[in-house]
């Protein structure tokens, strides 16, 4: 009987050690709605933030009703959250991927529907060709080096085309099977999805959605693609990617509905946001299926895009659902979100 009191103390003092330390886990911060669009006009997945530090996104294409038709239209936003907009002429609905070139000033659309590259006025809306139609494509996202060269990921071809500044035309600068796509439930159809270059422009970093992965390719020094191999697996659908100035990578989980931060060697060290339900107006509170990102003009905030894509209106496998694809059918609205540009520390640990 004493032995077990004994064991009973034991085991007491134990809980109550154990009970004072503080759980270890993730700080996921606050995001805010930024902006709600409407209905109608369907959700935005490219985004990007301009020289005179609004937000700019397209619409995709798609609501919780399935696949709209005529032009697709941009939103601007300012950072205190105004909206509004201007149709995309020449436009398929499907937009995708936006950047404005650092070179030229002009601001580059993809046209994800019609397989082509575009020059927006974000003003107007009215556009030029800059490359396409590329056939069979699935033009996704962008960035440019620092001659203003566009690096375009087709995550149906497994392949990075290169264009111009001015134009002219898309040149096949790298295709690899670590750029491919998924061909079965298991895998989806998007493959090589955000890219980046990392500072001091040496690699090229690329999302592989279908994959979970982070492929890096290095550039050569007469700019033309090296190896590609694989920086990192494990993240949950990679979409859109940027870098700070640390050299942290941070990337949209789509799938996850976080924003999950590297540091330059690989190893996480954040994971922001989650999805937190959707409110009495329709409205998803949080994150739910994060597609691209940017950062503040001052680098303090990141502003998110919530693609809230039921993922069997656009798969080519329709059958595929997603954890919270029956969340997409129930919303009302879509947004943009914001965050602050901010790693938390770890809580403090025995």
């Amino acid at each position: 009987m004493t032995r077990l009191r004994f064991a009973a103390a034991a085991l007491g003092l134990v809980a109550g050690v154990l009970a004072t330390v503080p759980a270890q886990a993730w700080k996921r911060g606050d995001v805010d709605v930024l902006a709600t669009l409407p209905f109608a006009t369907g959700s935005v997945e490219g985004l990007t933030v301009g020289p005179d530090g609004n937000i700019y996104a397209p619409t995709f294409g798609f609501n919780a009703s399935g696949a709209l038709t005529g032009n697709a239209l941009l939103f601007k936003i300012t950072p205190s959250g105004k909206v509004s907009k201007v149709t995309i002429g020449n436009s398929s609905p499907h937009m995708l991927g936006l950047r404005f070139n650092p070179a030229t000033g002009a601001l580059w659309v993809l046209d994800f529907g019609a397989g082509k590259v575009l020059s927006v006025d974000p003003n107007s809306g009215g556009s030029t060709l800059l490359a396409g139609p590329i056939p069979n494509s699935g033009l996704n996202a962008l960035t440019f080096d620092s001659s203003g060269n566009g690096y375009v990921s087709d995550s149906f071809n497994g392949t990075i085309w290169k264009i111009g500044p001015l134009g002219g035309g898309a040149t096949n600068w790298k295709t690899d099977p670590l750029l491919g796509n998924g061909s079965g439930s298991l895998t989806p159809p998007f493959g090589a999805n955000g890219v980046e270059f990392g500072n001091g422009g040496n690699t090229l970093f690329v999302a592989n959605t279908a994959f979970h992965q982070i492929i890096q390719i290095a550039v050569n020094s007469d700019s033309t693609a090296g190896a590609a191999s694989i920086f990192v697996s494990g993240i949950n659908a990679p979409d859109g990617i940027a870098i700070d100035k640390h050299g942290n990578m941070w990337i949209c989980a789509n799938q996850e509905d976080e924003i999950v931060v590297l540091d330059p060697k690989g190893k996480v060290i954040a994971k922001l946001g989650d999805f937190r339900g959707i409110d009495e107006d329709g409205i998803a509170k949080g994150l739910l299926f994060p597609a691209s990102l940017a950062f503040s003009k001052d680098g303090s905030t990141l502003y998110v895009s919530n693609l809230t894509l039921y993922l069997p209106y656009a798969d080519k496998f329709p059958g595929n659902l997603a954890i919270d694809s029956p969340w997409m059918l129930q919303v009302k609205g879509y947004t943009v979100s914001s965050l602050p540009a901010k790693i938390p520390p770890f809580p403090d640990g025995p």
